[in-house]
């Protein structure tokens, strides 16, 4: 393994147990979500040039996109929670109480 690819699968392992174990405000699991989708996104950029095919590039800006799609519908939810619980605090919400 490549320090490249080293350095990019552990950026996404730690992202991933950021999100695994520290999930206590909804604004540090959005941003573990972020580092995961942008370890991701370099990643399969690095591999399409160097794989040097054409039918592979656009697939890193398709990841791009729906990377900030899922970006801004996340932070509508922290601010739709923050509007309603008051807080961005993962504990307070229950899903029964909806």
């Amino acid at each position: 393994m490549t320090p490249v690819h080293f350095a990019f699968s552990s950026a996404f392992i730690l992202s991933l147990s950021g999100l695994a174990f520290h999930r206590t405000h909804l604004l540090s699991a959005l941003l573990c979500l972020e580092g995961m989708m942008l370890s991701l996104f370099i990643a399969l950029s690095l591999w399409t040039l160097q794989l040097d095919s054409t039918s592979a590039s656009s697939t890193p800006m398709l990841l791009l996109a729906f990377s900030a799609c899922e970006a801004s519908a996340g932070l509508a939810l922290l601010v739709a929670t923050a509007r309603t619980h008051g807080t961005d605090r993962l504990q307070s919400l229950n899903l029964l109480q909806c």
